[in-house]
């Protein structure tokens, strides 16, 4: 048996809006088992990581759906299975993530500086996946077909 493998299409380019916002670094989309959709850095940053490389994109894919996951396990402890997540941030000594649902089978991660308005970076967050949400959603995979 045998498949056929399809490149996902990078949505880099729709995570513009978000990294222009004064303080936000990097904005990944991600599908739900951890891959990734699209990455974005913001111009001329400094620091340790200062412009998300492929391989930093694919691991901070990984840790996003590792984070959600892990909420999503975490509310439905407390809350019951049918509470949802809306959004995850943490915060560091220099500066937070944010990570939110962003359509079928797909997350949104951002990350700021300290000084970053986080508020209306979340509220931006919101205004993209409404916009451009269908986008932002990771079908099913094809299944695997047989050959004869």
């Amino acid at each position: 048996m045998t498949g056929i493998i399809t490149p996902l299409p990078d949505l880099g380019w729709m995570l513009r809006p978000l990294i222009e916002i004064p303080g936000v670094r990097h904005a990944v989309v991600v599908s739900e088992d951890g891959l990734r959709l699209g990455h974005a850095s913001a111009e001329n940053l400094s620091g340790p990581v200062a412009a998300l490389s492929l391989g930093e994109a694919e691991a901070l894919s990984a840790a996003c759906a590792a984070m959600t996951m892990t909420g999503r396990s975490t509310t439905a402890l407390l809350f019951g299975d049918r509470a949802g997540v809306r959004q995850l941030m943490l915060e560091s000594d220099h500066g937070f993530v944010l990570f939110t649902h962003a359509g079928v089978g797909a997350h949104l991660g951002v990350a700021t500086d300290l000084d970053a308005d986080v508020g209306l970076v979340a509220q931006q967050m919101q205004l993209l996946v409404a916009k451009i949400g269908a986008h932002l959603s990771s079908q099913p995979r094809d299944p695997a077909t047989a050959s004869s």
